[in-house]
């Protein structure tokens, strides 16, 4: 667009087979059909949760011990969505079990608060929504038959590394038992991020992702031999020490884990896996990374390791003893040690919607039913280019289609047209920076028939297809608009969608003005889109259209001009009325450009048309002092004062108080202001 002009006596046995609901059905919470608060009401039609939305704690949380068979957390009670802390501490600390769904972000207060949980609970994040900020939970002695499922807990740090004063954990349980953690991302917290303390047993841990912690997870604390703990799937990245420190731990199982040290961080890890005390620790089919001392233990402790990856790891790698064999207790299926990076970076954390068992997220049955395709540059796959991918699928396709794009830089140019439906276009690097497609067109640029591409034209991949997906890679523009100052029209868009529920899923999308095109078909046409975990870079207007858009948990990069200059706009809303516009929440806004630089957003009224109603909502989000005080600004003579513009709770040297120039939405108006609300019946499911 033209930026001008728009220690107790233990009975075990071998866990049971059946399965055990967890009571979750993501798909009806999708559709709303669950009621907020204190008006909660009971499942109606409890036979009617599908099967895949049942779940089955695995490993030492399914064994039956201390007379609770298996892990189940709230099956059977009232099914509650909460969304303000006073709703989930009601629900949690109950008495009743309950199976409580988080839909949307709550910020704990006072700061580092953990919510007591009481027996037989079940606590889920709604899709990926559900996020517990600056606080966790709290599980005492003898809570037993608890679920945490599929939440981000994030956030409690108080600006000191290896903090001894604030114990602020994002899930701490002291003399629980069977408790089962799985499909979280947990981050950031003052203390530990996990911590299994005093006699805490029938434990498991899965499916996680543990970063940016000092401590990552401690177990023990206790001079008895009573820890039994089941930990697998999860990836550990940038965590110092306690990865995990397993001490006293009568029974400790570490399989198909991935331990992460990236070099050139400013996180060094101290150690990876520790087993002491009397801890016995059987260590099967895990990936190191990096990283310093990998497996340690003292003189006392049992490690037993077989089928784990050591890659440029350094120092102490430590086994001795005997241990146990936990087949005894419970069955399990070992994966690869080879084949873990790539499949806890897109299985780890919270998901969209979860399977049947946990087990069947390594399964991968929607992704194993789609149809694959192969791109590399070097002739190793079935195409060369991935617009050849594209071409290939058939027209009207009814199921998915998976382009697998191998490493390497691809410069050309993508579009997926409106009969290609149920594309993903992935990246099979470890990095979303190895697959990279890259072109340079602008508006301005001369096309080769005549005429020049337009903004739209510029885009180096357009999707025009329904139910589209991008995972794990970059797409970018490179114009250089310094050496084509000889030519008018420098939008250059890196990735334009044109469609409806388009998921784009830790990729990075980078340029400079015009970077982001969020369109719809037609301005009568739903429009939806939800980025996740992702980055977008850009400096003018370089995140616009009239989508229903979502950027969630995601970091967007401020630039320079091509002058070296710092000004610009994040945001340029085309919406039209009646519908949703940019919502950004869970965020970052940053970048190395001066302070008080850059406006959040102003009004795109397309084509000067007054009909329009452009919305931009910015919420829970960290902004850096790069914003401006007043961060709207007005666009072709539209005043955005006339249109949708607000803040709710963002944070960072860039927020501000509410004024006349800087609107808040109120808390109730927030309420209709999440994530959620954008998607609608849409629950984005990665496949």
């Amino acid at each position: 667009m033209d930026e001008m002009t728009r220690g107790k006596p233990r009975h075990r046995r071998r866990g049971k087979t059946t399965a055990l609901a967890a009571g979750v059905p993501l798909a009806l919470i999708a559709a709303g059909v669950f009621v907020v608060g204190a008006h909660a009401q009971p499942q109606a039609a409890a036979a009617e949760v599908p099967a895949w939305a049942t779940a089955t704690a695995d490993g030492f949380a399914s064994v039956d011990s201390l007379g609770q068979n298996g892990t189940y957390g709230g099956r059977g009670g009232q099914i509650v969505t909460v969304r303000t802390q006073a709703e989930l501490e009601k629900y949690a600390t109950a008495a009743e079990p309950y199976v409580i769904i988080v839909a949307g972000t709550i910020t704990m207060n006072p700061v580092g608060k953990e919510i007591k949980v009481a027996s037989d609970k079940t606590i889920i994040g709604s899709g990926a929504s559900g996020h517990i900020v600056g606080g966790g939970f709290f599980l005492g002695p003898g809570v037993h038959n608890v679920i945490i499922r599929n939440l981000t807990i994030r956030d409690s740090y108080q600006g000191v590394w290896n903090d001894k004063d604030h114990d602020y954990d994002a899930i701490q349980m002291d003399g629980a038992h069977h408790v089962w953690i799985d499909h979280n991302d947990l981050r950031h917290m003052a203390d530990g991020l996990i911590d299994v303390r005093k006699d805490s047993t029938n434990i498991t841990v899965s499916w996680n992702k543990l970063s940016d912690n000092n401590k990552a997870f401690g177990i023990g604390w206790t001079e008895n031999t009573v820890t039994d703990i089941t930990i697998h799937h999860n990836w550990i990245r940038e965590t110092e020490q306690r990865n995990p420190s397993t001490d006293n731990a009568a029974h400790a199982h570490l399989y198909n884990n991935v331990l992460e040290d990236t070099p050139g961080t400013a996180i060094t890890s101290s150690y990876g896996n520790y087993a002491r005390g009397k801890t016995r620790m059987v260590l099967e089919n895990s990936y190191f990374q990096g990283v310093n001392n990998p497996v340690i233990k003292d003189a006392t402790a049992s490690v037993v390791q077989r089928g784990n990856v050591f890659s440029g790891t350094s120092g102490r790698n430590e086994s001795g003893g005997t241990a146990f064999d936990p087949k005894t207790y419970y069955g399990y299926t070992l994966d690869k040690a080879a084949d873990l990076p790539a499949l806890l970076k897109s299985g780890a954390g919270p998901r969209g919607s979860l399977g049947t068992t946990a087990a069947s997220v390594t399964a991968a049955p929607a992704a194993a039913a789609a149809t694959a395709l192969t791109v590399a540059k070097d002739g190793s796959g079935q195409y060369s280019t991935v617009q050849a991918a594209v071409n290939a699928v058939p027209a009207n396709n009814p199921s998915r289609v998976v382009i697998a794009v191998k490493p390497g830089t691809y410069r050309e140019t993508v579009k997926v047209p409106s009969n290609k439906p149920h594309v993903t276009i992935q990246g099979t690097g470890a990095s979303r920076k190895d697959t990279v497609i890259v072109y340079n067109n602008a508006s301005g640029t001369p096309k080769p028939g005549g005429g020049t591409y337009g903004t739209g034209g510029s885009a180096t991949v357009a999707v025009e297809a329904d139910d589209f997906q991008a995972r794990n890679l970059t797409i970018a523009n490179d114009f250089d608009e310094k050496a084509n100052q000889h030519i008018s029209g420098h939008q250059a868009v890196a990735l334009r969608t044109a469609s409806d529920k388009v998921f784009l899923d830790s990729v990075i999308v980078e340029g400079d003005q015009d970077t982001l095109l969020l369109d719809t078909a037609a301005k009568d046409r739903l429009g939806r889109v939800y980025m996740a975990d992702s980055y977008v870079v850009g400096n003018v207007d370089f995140i616009f259209g009239r989508a229903t858009a979502v950027i969630d948990r995601s970091v967007i990069t401020l630039k320079k001009r091509w002058d070296g200059t710092s000004a610009g706009y994040v945001t340029a809303p085309s919406t039209a009325a009646g519908r949703k516009g940019i919502l950004i929440a869970n965020s970052t806004v940053n970048g190395a450009v001066s302070d008080r630089t850059f406006y959040l957003g102003r009004p795109w009224h397309a084509g000067g048309d007054a009909t329009l109603d452009p919305q931009t909502t910015v919420r829970n989000t960290a902004l850096s002092a790069a914003i401006r005080t007043t961060p709207w600004t007005d666009m072709s003579g539209f005043s955005w004062k006339d249109d949708r513009f607000a803040e709710y709770k963002n944070t960072g040297p860039g927020a501000g108080a509410a004024s006349a120039d800087r609107p808040h939405l109120t808390d109730a108006q927030a309420a209709d202001q999440e994530v959620r609300d954008w998607l609608g019946d849409w629950s984005p499911t990665a496949s």
